[in-house]
């Protein structure tokens, strides 16, 4: 069995479901990543789960949030 970290973000920026599954598809693309879970806030602060093989930096979430679009890491 594999040991899994898993870790919850504050991101905000999101508005829809699109919005989520830009996020989910850009997070995942990232090797260690094994799932992603997203708590949709319209317009407020949502919460990012990510499941991993090894803690992803912060700089890894938020490379990826960029990547997706507009969506911000709350540090």
């Amino acid at each position: 069995m594999t040991d899994t970290v898993t870790t919850a973000y504050a991101v905000t920026g999101l508005t829809c479901a699109h919005c989520a599954n830009a996020v989910t598809s850009e997070l995942t693309a990232l090797p260690e990543v094994q799932g992603v879970d997203v708590a949709l806030v319209a317009g407020g602060t949502s919460t990012v789960t990510v499941t991993s093989t090894t803690a992803l930096t912060d700089v890894q979430v938020a490379e990826a949030l960029d990547e997706a679009g507009d969506y911000e890491l709350q540090r």
